[in-house]
């Protein structure tokens, strides 16, 4: 069966710590064609390159703040120390742009790509731009930052958010999919890139280890069956099937990065949920949402 985990240090591609799916990645998946990420984690004074090519792209810094030119026009993008700080600023590259991203002071940053053809034109979304969304209620409850999504960005193919779990609370639940073309639901790889953290109030030791959980199976005959504990760096590829919950331990936030585009006519997330678990959704009605939320408020 296709490996559709990649702990930190399996998917690395010369200066980059996660190199998947993109047009210049040496890391081959079986099956793989509309997505990509790439991380790096950059010290100071240092830059990564990324040539023209028929991919779209997003950089999004995780910690730190970076320079990013494209096509020789500079855009500074005001980052954050972690995550867990709320929004950053992130930038859209469109297609058939070189791009630069450099840091004075060193950091770490990803870049969601997508093979596209049509172009649309390079945009600089703030942090005080993107949408916050509460999602959920009560041990449901979860942030999302939608600065790549459609109804926030002009793309071509990939929607791009992130999101944002406090320790104990369940997301991307009820499980759901989007591995069809038809009415209501959409075709999209999808691709998680976690971080982790001690929650704030936990009171842990030292060597507390930060740990989340992703869950992906079958909707149909195509095989997957993926139980992955999730920790900082860590990738799980989710080609079709049905996922969730991502699994926010008890004393561990969770984040996560997602990536999805597809092959349908249509750049638009709608999903099944699991028949079996999607009546959850209804209890949300008579919770409160979790009131550690908004990170970085």
């Amino acid at each position: 069966m296709t490996n559709w985990v990649y702990p930190l240090g399996a998917a690395t591609d010369g200066s980059w710590d996660v190199s998947i799916g993109t047009s210049d990645s040496t890391l081959a998946v079986d099956g793989w064609a509309h997505t990509g990420l790439k991380v790096a984690t950059l010290a100071a004074g240092t830059a990564v390159e990324l040539s023209a090519g028929d991919e779209e792209r997003i950089v999004v810094p995780l910690n730190g703040s970076f320079t990013v030119t494209v096509d020789g026009t500079e855009f500074p993008l005001n980052g954050r120390p972690s995550v867990f700080s709320g929004p950053t600023d992130v930038l859209y590259s469109g297609i058939g742009r070189a791009v630069s991203i450099s840091s004075s002071d060193g950091g770490r940053v990803a870049v969601a790509t997508a093979p596209a053809s049509a172009s649309y034109p390079t945009r600089l979304v703030t942090a005080a731009e993107t949408p916050v969304e509460l999602r959920g209620a009560g041990n449901c409850s979860r942030q999302v930052h939608n600065f790549g999504t459609p109804a926030s960005l002009e793309a071509d193919r990939f929607i791009v958010c992130e999101v944002l779990t406090p320790a104990g609370n369940w997301s991307s639940y009820p499980p759901h999919k989007h591995d069809e073309e038809k009415d209501g639901e959409t075709a999209l790889e999808e691709i998680y890139y976690f971080e982790t953290q001690v929650a704030a109030a936990s009171g842990s030791p030292s060597d507390a280890d930060a740990i989340g959980y992703q869950r992906v199976y079958a909707s149909d005959e195509r095989p997957i069956d993926v139980a992955a504990e999730v920790r900082t760096g860590d990738v799980v590829l989710v080609p079709y099937g049905w996922h969730g919950p991502a699994m926010a331990a008890p004393g561990y936030d969770l984040y996560y990065l997602n990536v999805m585009a597809g092959p349908g006519p249509v750049r638009e997330w709608l999903i099944s949920d699991d028949p079996h678990h999607g009546w959850v959704r209804q209890t949300w009605e008579n919770q409160d949402v979790d009131p550690r939320l908004p990170f970085g408020a």
